[in-house]
């Protein structure tokens, strides 16, 4: 019968961490719906991963509608989603180049940035700030 060695702390220390970020992203959702579609829909909402309702702020929406081409509704989809890691603490990224035209079309990027290896950057404040601004239409996944 092989040995078994007792957990170290960095070992169980990383398995509750996993458990809790688990938990955390229970409210993304698993479909993203272009902007154009849920300008359609009557009650405009996907599901999160947990199955329940996710809907979206409406006013929001029809700020984007207002602001952004009709190339971007259509291939914008919604929520925006930015990936936060414990490894860059201070910063999180996007890998949606429409997310990022869209942002720089609303005034909240600069239209210097650009996308680096698939991922744009960007400081954590920045996000959570954009996060604010446009309540349900921006989500940070915890990786």
């Amino acid at each position: 019968m092989p040995e078994r060695r007792p957990a170290s702390d960095d070992t169980v220390l990383m398995r509750w961490m996993r458990t809790e970020v688990a938990k955390i992203n229970e409210g993304i959702v698993t479909e993203r719906k272009s902007l154009d579609q849920l300008l359609h829909e009557e009650k405009p909402a996907t599901r999160t991963k947990t199955g329940t309702e996710y809907f979206f702020n409406v006013e929001v929406l029809r700020l984007f509608r207002e602001k952004l081409s009709a190339d971007l509704r259509y291939e914008l989809k919604l929520p925006m989603i930015f990936f936060s890691n414990p490894s860059v603490p201070d910063s999180c990224y996007t890998n949606d180049p429409h997310a990022l035209q869209a942002l720089q079309a609303l005034g909240d990027l600069s239209g210097m940035r650009r996308m680096q290896h698939g991922k744009l950057w960007v400081g954590r404040a920045i996000a959570y700030s954009i996060m604010k601004k446009y309540p349900t239409a921006v989500q940070i996944a915890m990786g």
